[in-house]
């Protein structure tokens, strides 16, 4: 098995590497890298993604951050390599964090004087991001939380949290995407939100697994095997 994590210049890598290597993969077995020759080659992808969602769309453009709103208004077309592969891919790809956030269609977090209300992002799954709506807790909404997840492949032998006790991850957002038709596993946080979505090979976690102990590795265990 050979895994590609999509080198999006917006995240913590050697993070998401570790977490796979304790899963037991080899350095040969993990690829950081934006070429989509080497990602084509890959049984597994992971995208992960910190900052920003317009650092996330930069790095899947090629572009710096500053051409972002222009890029990405509702009536542009943009795109690049990168992008397209992800958009079409037909393997199992994981997004991590803004890896999943921008798996939406759109997002309200855009650029400081950019002038716009949201930028486009991917369009895999219906919704926007916005501002958690938390009231007076503070944000970023980051430390562990419980979620509660629906039975995807992805949260196999993870209690599901019917009996109000789910399992714990750990989340660093100030960003989410609303519970719909796609979301396999949510959390609370002043209001309930997606922690995991999944539309056919697709699939995003809001959370950190490879900073969620044995529960996110478990998860990252049952990706592998997907």
């Amino acid at each position: 098995m050979r895994v590609g994590i999509v080198n999006t210049k917006a995240a913590n890598f050697n993070s998401v590497l570790q977490g796979l290597k304790r899963q037991g993969l080899s350095d040969h077995e993990v690829v950081i890298t934006d070429e989509v020759a080497t990602l084509k080659g890959c049984d597994k992808i992971i995208m992960p993604g910190v900052g920003s969602a317009s650092a996330v769309m930069a790095g899947l453009l090629g572009c710096p951050i500053e051409q972002v709103p222009a890029l990405c208004k509702d009536e542009s077309s943009a795109s690049s390599e990168l992008m397209d592969f992800v958009l079409k891919c037909q393997r199992p790809l994981l997004g991590i964090c803004l890896g999943m956030q921008v798996q939406a269609q759109s997002s309200t977090e855009v650029p400081l004087d950019s002038g716009l209300d949201h930028i486009k992002t991917l369009g895999l799954i219906p919704g926007q991001v916005h501002k958690l709506q938390c009231g007076t807790l503070p944000l970023p909404h980051m430390g562990w939380n419980t979620i509660f997840h629906h039975g995807h492949p992805l949260f196999a032998g993870l209690p599901e949290g019917k009996d109000g006790h789910g399992a714990f991850v750990y989340f660093v957002h100030s960003y989410c995407l609303d519970v719909g038709a796609h979301t396999i596993a949510t959390c609370n946080y002043g209001q309930d939100f997606s922690a995991a979505i999944a539309r056919d090979n697709f699939m995003g976690v809001q959370f950190h697994p490879e900073k969620s102990g044995a529960v996110g590795a478990q998860i990252l265990r049952n990706f592998l095997a997907l």
